[in-house]
């Protein structure tokens, strides 16, 4: 068990693009098994966040360590992130992605993603062009939480999900990954995933403007929704 460890630190992180200013000065350290929410309005910077930390993207000034990973294609292996899946043309069948995930990453568990794609109601011969929005996402998070890994971030992954398939899948989400992983969820259904969290992180004009554990914001007699609403109450 690793409960109290640090996974996932970030110090003075500053990421520009196009000469705009993306994030600033961000630091953020999460502990081993927490679900955290990384909140924000569409622009904030969130999914940023998320590239960066996965290794995805560069270019930026600071430091990211994942356990004790500092290079980028290192991180990689630590860090499992959901994917739009878009660079896929849409005659690729669900049985190639299975197959190249398999290729592409020793951690990918195929038992694991069979049981998922069974709970999501996917099947191998299903193309992505045959995919509802809600159904490629259901792809995607089935994807990232086959592997075996130390950090999981799902970027905005119910969005095309019907309400009834999102509380599924929210209620069974402690089952799919390891007790001692951390997840981060950048989500707008915010209600619907309270009782997973353990912590919320909130991106506002480019930083860290909170990062609270669920049980305070509680304890102020607010649900995390209220709390996050709150620091835009002074803008029209």
């Amino acid at each position: 068990m690793m409960k109290n460890k640090e996974m996932l630190q970030i110090e003075n992180l500053t990421y520009h693009k196009n000469l705009k200013t993306i994030l600033s000065k961000i630091d953020l350290n999460i502990t081993s098994g927490k679900i955290v929410a990384l909140l924000g309005e569409n622009g904030a910077g969130k999914t940023t966040l998320m590239r960066l930390i996965a290794g995805l993207a560069n270019n930026y000034k600071g430091q990211i360590q994942v356990e004790c990973e500092t290079k980028s294609e290192n991180r990689k292996a630590l860090v499992s992130m959901s994917d739009s899946l878009s660079g896929l043309g849409n005659g690729t069948s669900i049985k190639w992605i299975k197959e190249f995930y398999e290729r592409l990453f020793s951690d990918f568990d195929q038992e694991q993603f069979e049981e998922l794609k069974k709970f999501m109601k996917l099947n191998d011969e299903m193309k992505l062009g045959q995919l509802s929005k809600g159904m490629q996402e259901k792809l995607s998070i089935a994807l990232t939480l086959s592997r075996h890994a130390k950090l999981y971030l799902l970027d905005e992954p119910f969005s095309g999900i019907d309400p009834m398939t999102r509380k599924k899948i929210i209620n069974s989400i402690l089952l799919w990954k390891d007790e001692d992983s951390t997840l981060i969820i950048s989500d707008h259904f915010v209600n619907e995933i309270r009782n997973l969290l353990d912590e919320v992180v909130i991106i506002k004009d480019h930083q860290i403007a909170a990062q609270i554990s669920a049980e305070d914001i509680r304890q102020q007699g607010k649900t995390i929704e209220e709390y996050y609403t709150s620091f835009y109450e002074d803008e029209e």
